[in-house]
């Protein structure tokens, strides 16, 4: 790249964070991790879950790193409050199962603990910030299968919601719930990988869900996937 043409694109822009954990020592050391990336911003604090959902709706970060336990609102609560399409980071010291399935039901992208060392929390949030999601459908398939007998019903599934879905879109809703990739899933069907992309995105957007992994979640709670059933 020339100078000009570098001159012509402008710098990159950086990500733009909030940091919600109830531990003013905690947010102080993930400011200032994330923002030594150079590439990074935190445009705001919070103490507790009301605080940082009320920063989030006006901000609009591209992050939110939401610890679940808090005052007011916990991460959870808050997660589920947030404008559809915010970006959340569960970052907490409690790894337990349950903890994961309640914060990706409530919308989160991914779950970290709060002891990862630095390059794995900066990596979470690149990836969180791009789309993506942290943990794997297959990987949420597996919490599922464990935990999934325990949990109690979601509220969130309105009746007939997969009514919505043609043939085809249901069918391979059941099969990316299943953990399969787009081309596991074309190779399937014996369709293109740009189909069953169109496809995905018509399903993900019908049934209101941010991503791949709270469709696997979805699955369990409509019925659709038992846990302990084969993918």
């Amino acid at each position: 790249m020339t100078d000009a043409t570098a001159a012509a694109s402008g710098p990159r822009r950086r990500l733009r964070l909030v940091i919600a954990d109830d531990q003013p020592l905690m947010r102080a050391g993930f400011r200032a991790v994330l923002e030594a990336t150079g590439d990074m911003e935190v445009v705001a604090e919070a103490g507790d879950g009301a605080e940082a959902v009320a920063l989030s709706r006006r901000l609009r970060p591209d992050v939110v790193l939401m610890d679940i336990r808090m005052p007011v609102l916990d991460g959870i609560a808050a997660t589920r409050a947030l404008t559809p399409g915010t970006r959340v980071l569960i970052l907490t010291t409690f790894g337990l199962d349950d903890y994961i399935i309640e914060a990706i039901r409530a919308g989160a992208s991914g779950f970290i603990l709060k002891d990862v060392p630095t390059a794995e929390l900066v990596h979470a949030v690149r990836v969180i910030a791009a789309g993506d999601a942290l943990l794997s459908p297959a990987v949420t398939r597996k919490l599922l299968d464990r935990v999934g007998r325990r949990l109690p019903a979601s509220a969130t599934l309105a009746p007939g919601a997969l009514a919505e879905l043609t043939e085809r879109e249901r069918e391979v809703f059941e099969l990316l719930a299943r953990g399969l990739s787009n081309a596991e899933i074309a190779e399937l069907l014996v369709v293109g990988d740009a189909t069953v992309k169109t496809h995905v995105s018509n399903v993900l957007s019908k049934l209101g869900l941010r991503d791949r992994i709270q469709a696997v979640v979805l699955a369990y709670e409509s019925g659709l996937i038992e846990p302990g059933t084969s993918p």
